[in-house]
């Protein structure tokens, strides 16, 4: 039999069937391998990433979670800056949502939360893995938090996010699911999320399983001690960093007293 020499087809730039085509882009919990998987019941790799300033919001401790269950809390979201601020950058992770049931999930998940679309030009990688090609980036953004001329008034939400307070303070054990995420992508990613999150407070409750020996069950609770104690605007607050008993004292029976 004759014939010439076989020739392969030259597949380069065509990709692979079935690819994604919405990723999310996590800044809190969702940097956190388990903290995903908890959600999508599978391994989500992500890559990190950063959205720019010009996206216009600033993460900040401003949403608000466990008033149902009474152990209320108050956990990271987006707002818009006030007087005297400037919008910052915010790293995080982007990682793909394979169908409408898993997005569908992680909507529920971020109850408190609306999905919006950021332009991918907005976005960009900081490691070397990069990011992908095509497709819509999603984040989430607290409900009532002002985009541009639009207003959410969902639910009777705030229009730029609520502050901690003593029944619903900074928690330690959510801290550290973010910042657990955070150092899986090395210690100046962790160093830069401090630095590029507001509103930290004195209404801070370490809640964590065995408070006075973290180590016992948070294996990285050194390396976040010292990041929160020696980054700002982190650093100022971590002194006010109570354990139950104590922050009880001080701050909710001291709510709770007669005027």
């Amino acid at each position: 039999m004759g014939g010439g020499p076989a020739r392969a087809r030259d597949f380069w730039g065509e990709g692979l069937p079935d690819q994604p085509t919405d990723f999310l882009f996590g800044y809190g919990t969702l940097i956190s391998e388990p903290s995903r998987t908890s959600t999508s019941h599978r391994q989500v790799v992500a890559v990190p990433a950063r959205v720019s300033a010009r996206f216009g919001l600033v993460r900040a401790f401003v949403a608000r979670g466990g008033a149902r269950s009474g152990a209320g809390f108050t956990a990271l979201g987006l707002r818009q800056p006030r007087d005297g601020e400037v919008p910052s950058s915010i790293n995080g992770v982007v990682f793909p949502v394979l169908d409408a049931g898993e997005m569908a999930a992680f909507d529920r998940r971020e109850g408190g939360y609306r999905r919006v679309e950021v332009d991918p030009a907005l976005v960009e990688g900081v490691g070397w893995q990069g990011l992908p090609r095509s497709g819509r980036v999603w984040i989430y953004v607290p409900k009532g938090v002002q985009m541009g001329i639009y207003l959410d008034r969902e639910a009777g939400a705030p229009d730029n996010g609520v502050l901690p307070d003593a029944a619903f303070p900074l928690v330690q054990s959510y801290i550290d699911v973010v910042l657990q995420g955070a150092l899986a992508e090395g210690a100046a990613f962790a160093r830069e999320l401090i630095e590029t999150t507001f509103d930290w407070s004195e209404f801070w409750l370490d809640d964590r399983p065995t408070p006075r020996r973290p180590w016992a069950q948070t294996e990285q609770a050194g390396a976040i001690d010292r990041l929160l104690a020696s980054v700002e605007p982190a650093a100022s607050q971590f002194r006010n960093r109570l354990y139950p008993e104590l922050y009880a004292a001080r701050h909710l029976m001291d709510a709770a007293a007669p005027r």
